[in-house]
């Protein structure tokens, strides 16, 4: 019996160490300006690292995380080909109701699986910047969990620095995030989708993306520039006004339009013919409802909702056909 107790605990601890390293790699390598395949490796390293976190909490609870079938009066472990247990993937881990995870931390690992599907089986390019406030909020989310789960001696923040930049956060930047033409369809496409599928409390929550707003601060006296970002308590007066107007732009950005709003904003900028019949022809032509272009969604699994930027398309066209719709 005491060997199979320290079996069982040497395996969780082996477990846990590599899942530690595991994070650290993922965090390294995304900090590192000489690697351009950031992203890909940091998805990857970060979803074993939480295999391997939550098989160890499993293994330490006794909750049995090997696939198996029943045969006749035993039970019968699935196998690979080769003979090895079939151990429980990560969404398998997120699914079991012993999962110690609470509901946004798991929507961040269900977006990086899901992200994993998409870039797996092609190259990407330029999604770090896009996708930096969900792998912030895995991160933190991980070094949180480990020392929750295994206590505080396991935490990883003691290895890792705040990491240096060499350019300033400009308003390119912003329009950067705001649109990707150089995004790849498939990831634009899945990125909106799983978004719409949240609820606004859902999508705002830090354990889903880590989001903070930078603004430049001159120092008054010596002594106080010594810190590049300055952290304010979230019920102070600053923290409620700079979230009242992010919140504003946020909604301004994931404005929905139906149908009808849009033949009638058309017709309120001077297209009195445009009509529905218009509209329906234009998106079937530009093949406009497949989710990959992002123009738009579906809410509710049946109502087809428009985006602002297919509004700026519908607004395009009837200036290029003017004649037809005045």
């Amino acid at each position: 019996m005491g060997k199979r107790i320290r079996r069982v605990g040497s395996i969780k601890g082996e477990l846990l160490k590599k899942s530690r390293e595991a994070a650290l790699a993922a965090v390294q390598i995304f900090n590192n300006p000489n690697i351009t395949f950031k992203s890909e490796s940091y998805v990857v390293l970060m979803i074993i690292a939480w295999t391997y976190l939550l098989h160890a909490y499993f293994r330490g609870h006794k909750v049995e995380y090997r696939y198996w079938h029943q045969k006749g009066q035993r039970r019968e472990f699935d196998r690979t080909k080769n003979g090895a247990y079939k151990y429980w993937e990560l969404e398998r881990c997120l699914n079991d109701e012993s999962s110690p995870l609470d509901r946004d931390t798991s929507n961040n690992l269900r977006f990086l699986i899901g992200l994993r599907h998409e870039i797996e089986h092609q190259m990407t390019t330029r999604i770090d910047d896009v996708l930096s406030a969900r792998f912030q909020a895995c991160a933190l989310n991980y070094n949180e969990y480990i020392k929750k789960l295994f206590g505080a001696s396991n935490g990883i923040e003691k290895h890792l620095s705040f990491s240096l930049q060499f350019s300033t956060i400009s308003t390119e930047q912003k329009e950067l995030l705001e649109d990707q033409p150089g995004l790849p369809p498939n990831i634009e496409g899945y990125i909106r989708s799983f978004d719409e599928s949240l609820s606004d409390e859902e999508f705002s929550n830090a354990h889903y993306a880590y989001r903070i707003l930078f603004v430049p601060k001159t120092a008054n006296r010596k002594g106080q520039a010594d810190r590049v970002i300055e952290f304010v308590r979230s019920d102070s007066q600053l923290a409620e006004t700079v979230n009242k107007e992010y919140a504003v732009i946020k909604e301004t950005e994931r404005s929905k339009y139906l149908p009808s709003q849009v033949v009638g904003l058309m017709r309120a900028e001077g297209y009195p013919k445009f009509s529905i019949h218009h509209h329906t022809e234009l998106w079937q032509a530009l093949d406009a409802k497949n989710p990959a272009k992002g123009y738009g969604t579906l809410v509710a699994g049946k109502y087809w909702h428009w985006y602002e930027r297919w509004v700026d398309e519908v607004r395009k066209h009837c200036l290029e056909n003017r004649g037809r719709y005045s």
